[in-house]
């Protein structure tokens, strides 16, 4: 029987609140993972695939998905965590 060790990381899409007046349309990407925290930039716009295809093309695979809101705000996304692990050589 094969028993895989995983190292395990987050990829954080929260709102930024940088370009323009609506907080809520600027995202910035942090992944952490083993070897420290790395900022993957702002976009003006909720586009989470360029970077989950980036951790993708690293090895890592999202397993789980979180969505976050503000209670007693209008009902906007504020931020989406990716949990993610790739196998460990």
């Amino acid at each position: 029987m094969t028993v895989t060790n995983w190292e395990y990381a987050r990829l954080e899409y929260r709102a930024a609140g940088t370009f323009g007046s609506d907080k809520f349309m600027d995202w910035t990407a942090t992944f952490y993972h083993p070897g420290g925290t790395l900022r993957w930039g702002t976009d003006e716009r909720f586009d989470d695939l360029r970077h989950l295809n980036r951790a993708g093309a690293a090895g890592w695979q999202a397993y789980d998905r979180a969505a976050i809101h503000v209670i007693n705000e209008p009902h906007r996304l504020h931020g989406v965590t990716y949990s993610m692990r790739r196998a460990v050589p």
